[in-house]
């Protein structure tokens, strides 16, 4: 079947075309690298990857950008309040966030756009706003003006009339419409700022993302992702900027993720239950993490618990071992057109019912023909190749540490079950008992067959 994503502007599945035939060009919202980030901005990271890998098996020409905000209050926040010069501070928590995602499984993104590289094209862009009457200057700030598009609020379905009454905040006397959202505004003597002609100062927040877009990816893009939180009022005020701007479309397909509730309540600063990627992968390899993420539909709002990511490891333990099972069996290069798998992915992401019908594949294998094995074991690694999973070892994967900590050393079993070996051989089958039942209650099962003894870790 064709790709269908579905499209939050018009809330609906569209059969998806690109712009221009067999090209695509898609941005997702990156982090603002001010601190570690949690397990609710890794689901974007890992959804939009998964949709970058099948994007790039149907399409020769495909450019993901996924940029870095390091400019912005609460990165100037966290530099005062730990002593830090603002740029080490960005720079540090971006690498964070790259190794936090790369042990996700996440492949690196074309083009990695900083916001701090970008201050020429922001202002350019300011200036086409004002130009357009889009736009006007007030007290040293730059702002938009709502009402000078007709559909603001289209993206988020909101009007105008909501918007202004739900506001709960006191409006600030610059603004002429409590909308109207900042373009543009000042720093003082000791914030950073960059020379414009509004005065020494820094962008705002949902600028940097318009103009990023804009210098690497062009005026108008196929689709733009991110978290449903950023639909407002990030994503609708990046549209009115640079469908004012430019005087262009923006984006032909809005697709935005659900949140991640942990242990059934919602994730926030109030509650303290903000689950840190990094602590996560303390205890659970990052394949862990990534199938439990991949393991509600994207739209759907993900319950992130300890029992989820148990039943995420169990269920990678399974299909490992379906591989561990053909491990001298050599996978033949196969093509999943036509698959129920690639059904699934096709139907909007659909990553649950794709691994039901991994689990199936695997079944499959295992029942195979000789013959056909090599050809089934090349198609469920390249299943799994589309989900980021089953690309280790499987016998490094049972071999790796459980719970954050490794109670014994593989050099430890392996001396164990090779006395447990010379215990059978002097028939001492008493001490051979023993080493099993030693080994089980440090969490290591042995698996005795023909060609020898494995183990796994548990």
């Amino acid at each position: 079947m064709a790709l269908q994503l579905h499209n939050t502007f018009s809330g609906q599945k569209e059969p998806f075309k690109p712009l221009v035939e067999d090209r695509v060009r898609m941005y997702v919202c990156g982090p603002t690298v001010y601190n570690r980030v949690h397990i609710g901005n890794a689901r974007p990271a890992v959804v939009f990857d998964t949709l970058y890998r099948l994007l790039k098996r149907n399409y020769s020409d495909v450019v993901y950008a996924r940029n870095i905000t390091d400019i912005d209050d609460k990165i100037m926040k966290a530099a005062r309040d730990q002593g830090e010069d603002i740029g080490t501070l960005s720079a540090r928590f971006s690498q964070a966030y790259f190794e936090d995602m790369a042990a996700l499984n996440n492949l690196e993104p074309d083009i990695i756009p900083y916001a701090t590289q970008h201050l020429p094209e922001m202002i350019a862009m300011i200036e086409q706003l004002l130009e357009r009457g889009h736009a006007y200057a007030a007290e040293g700030h730059v702002l938009f003006a709502v009402d000078s598009m007709p559909d603001y609020g289209k993206l988020s379905k909101r009007s105008l009339d909501d918007m202004l009454a739900g506001a709960r905040v006191e409006v600030a006397p610059y603004k002429k419409y409590a909308g109207d959202f900042v373009l543009w505004k000042p720093s003082k003597d000791d914030e950073p700022g960059w020379d414009s002609p509004w005065g020494r100062g820094r962008p705002g927040w949902h600028l940097e993302c318009s103009a990023m877009i804009k210098k690497h990816l062009g005026e108008t893009i196929d689709i733009h992702g991110g978290g449903r939180d950023l639909t407002f009022p990030h994503h609708e005020n990046e549209r009115a900027q640079s469908c004012c701007a430019n005087g262009s479309d923006f984006v032909r397909y809005w697709m935005h993720n659900g949140y991640v509730n942990i242990d059934g309540e919602k994730m926030s600063k109030s509650l303290g239950n903000f689950r840190m990627v990094n602590d996560l992968l303390q205890q659970y390899p990052g394949e862990v993490l990534r199938f439990a993420l991949l393991s509600a539909h994207y739209r759907s709002e993900l319950n992130f618990s300890a029992d989820l990511l148990d039943q995420a490891w169990r269920s990678l333990d399974t299909l490992y071992g379906f591989l561990r099972d053909v491990e001298d069996v050599t996978s033949a290069e196969s093509d999943l057109a036509g698959s129920p798998f690639l059904a699934a992915l096709e139907d909007d992401l659909n990553t649950p019912v794709a691994i039901s019908e991994l689990h199936q594949m695997a079944k499959e294998l295992n029942r195979t023909d000789e013959s056909d094995k090599p050809q089934q074991k090349g198609l469920l690694l390249a299943a799994g190749q589309m989900l980021g999973i089953l690309q280790q070892d499987p016998e490094a994967w049972f071999k790796q540490a459980r719970g954050g900590e490794e109670s014994i050393s593989e050099e430890e079993i392996e001396a164990l079950i090779a006395e447990r070996q010379q215990s059978k051989k002097d028939k001492n089958y008493a001490r051979a008992d023993e080493i099993r039942e030693e080994l089980k209650a440090k969490g290591v099962v042995l698996e005795d067959s023909r060609e020898g003894t494995k183990w796994r870790r548990e």
